[in-house]
């Protein structure tokens, strides 16, 4: 089943060129060959990476082109705990923006440009999370940033050309920074797979360069991951985007090309059980603590509805990265293997639930803008009375990113919490209670302004979204209340193999090695030759 991998790329990327093509057959105003070719694509994808979840690990290698007394070269595709569930994580709040863009996009002219942009975006995030050496990581990395930068400018106002300038620029200072890591490890070890990188570092540490890597590593991915203080341009961005991008944007890019590469990258490739894995973790708490705090603190002031859900995903990130930092801590002192795989499961598992929240809140808000032409929240009052599908939708979404039981962002808060405290940050397990009940106060502001009250005359002819918008909306917040009652029946097939993938490096490296050499003599050169290697 391995030899499926390649197509969570190809596929995205065909129809992503398919579109364009479509636009000069039909000259659809509605656009509605284009949405139907790009759900179809997602809903094939969304399929694909259910069918691998919890499944073994497996590899799939394309070239083998023979080398020299050295491992083939060519491009490996890797799926283990942790490929399935961001496969499945992005796959799925991918397909739920393209439902919900079938009635939202109508509004823009261009609608084969969103949907090829969209798919290609959707391919490089697949390609992120399945990429098996440096630089094809980074390859993919781009073909994602490069389509969300045109997608933020979609609307071509002024404000929107504005932030995504300012978010190219930024994003590509973040890829400068992780050319020159990639740069600094192939000239240590002469490799960029990523098995045979950390096997050439696993050895005694202390090296200065190691260290200069891992700083661009964490500077690079922590920009894309808008972890303060690298967050500058997030909370323009995603307000400016449509809400289905702004979706995808905090909902799965800043975690598949930030918080996914920086966890894959210091567990796996440095290896939290090296010499230097307790810098490599007080980096990752650090940059975790920092962004939970400051991030809530800055949507509390917040009146732009989008402004603030972009400032609360500063803060909800925070808590991903401490959790696996707090886990990679306890790991790195050799300390007790069951609190470090709580922290970790904490943090993973909020990933996921914020994939689900957040995206449902940002589409919220672009139906509440959707229908009454504004997302102040000071002009959205009685939202329960003229929207109450996107009112009832936008409820369980705030009472689950408060971390409001049964919804599941209180049960991956309290798992974090309670793995941060058994591994002695007593500070910061009260510093992480304390910005969930932040993030509390915020969304009461919300309910209060938005949704409550006695709607006005200007808002009298409001009326509920069209059903695509609605089902969408739906779906996340099925999502989110089943995520948190059904923890005990989907926790071993999508979070605990994530933990095990991350936490066994031993394993990665013995499992994703390049296949052997083929000798020159007895095998001609062919630039099409594919192998599939089983680990």
């Amino acid at each position: 089943m391995n030899d499926l991998l390649p197509w969570f790329v190809a596929a995205p990327l065909t129809g992503g060129f398919l579109v364009p093509a479509l636009a000069l057959r039909f000259r659809d105003p509605r656009g509605v060959p284009f949405a139907a070719v790009a759900l179809i694509v997602a809903a094939a994808a969304l399929v694909g990476s259910f069918a691998f979840l919890g499944r073994s690990a497996g590899m799939y290698w394309i070239g083998d082109w023979p080398g020299a007394d050295r491992p083939a070269v060519g491009l490996s595709l890797v799926c283990d705990g942790l490929t399935q569930t961001l496969l499945v994580t992005v796959n799925a709040i991918a397909f739920l923006a393209l439902l919900y863009s079938w009635s939202y996009a109508r509004r823009f002219t261009g609608g084969a440009l969103y949907y090829c942009l969209f798919l290609i975006m959707l391919a490089g995030m697949n390609g992120v999370v399945l990429a098996g050496d440096l630089f094809n990581l980074f390859v993919f990395m781009e073909v994602a940033a490069i389509s969300s930068y045109a997608l933020v400018a979609f609307g071509v106002q002024r404000a929107e050309l504005e932030a995504s300038f300012k978010y190219a620029v930024l994003g590509s200072v973040s890829s400068l920074f992780v050319l020159l890591g990639i740069g600094l490890v192939y000239n240590l070890t002469g490799e960029l797979n990523m098995a045979l990188v950390a096997e050439r570092l696993s050895g005694p540490g202390g090296n200065p360069a190691v260290w200069m890597a891992a700083g661009c590593f964490f500077m690079g991915f922590g920009l894309k991951a808008a972890m303060v203080p690298f967050h500058a341009w997030l909370p323009d961005a995603h307000p400016s985007a449509p809400a289905p991008i702004s979706a995808m944007l905090s909902g799965v890019l800043i975690k598949a090309v930030g918080a996914y590469a920086i966890c894959r990258i210091t567990f796996n490739v440095l290896g939290v059980q090296s010499p230097s894995g307790q810098l490599y973790a007080n980096v990752m708490i650090t940059l975790g603590t920092l962004s939970m705090v400051i991030g809530v603190f800055l949507a509390v002031g917040q009146w732009d509805f989008k402004r603030l859900l972009a400032y609360h995903s500063i803060s909800q990130m925070g808590y991903v990265l401490l959790g696996m930092g707090v886990g990679a801590a306890v790991l790195a002192r050799g300390g007790s293997q069951a609190v470090a795989a709580l922290a970790m499961f904490g943090g993973l598992f909020h990933l996921v639930n914020h994939a689900a929240f957040k995206s449902l809140l940002f589409l919220c808000s672009g139906a509440a803008e959707y229908g009454t032409g504004t997302r102040d929240l000071h002009h959205l009052g009685g939202l329960k009375q003229l929207m109450p599908m996107t009112s009832g939708c936008c409820r369980i979404a705030a009472l689950s990113i408060a971390g409001v039981p049964p919804f599941n962002g209180f049960f991956s808060k309290l798992i974090i919490i309670v793995a941060v405290a058994r591994a002695g940050y007593w500070a910061l397990a009260a510093l992480a209670a304390l910005v969930g009940f932040m993030t509390l106060l915020s969304f009461i502001k919300v309910q209060r302004y938005a949704l409550e009250g006695t709607p006005g005359e200007a808002m009298r002819q409001v009326r509920e979204v069209p059903i695509p918008m609605r089902l969408a909306m739906a779906c996340l917040a099925a999502a989110c209340i089943l995520l948190g009652v059904l923890v005990p029946l989907h926790k071993d097939r999508l979070i605990t193999p994530a933990v095990q993938a991350l936490a066994d490096a031993r394993t990665y490296v013995e499992r994703f090695q390049p296949p052997p050499a083929i000798p020159p003599d007895t095998t001609a050169f062919s630039a099409g030759a594919q192998k599939e290697r089983e680990p």
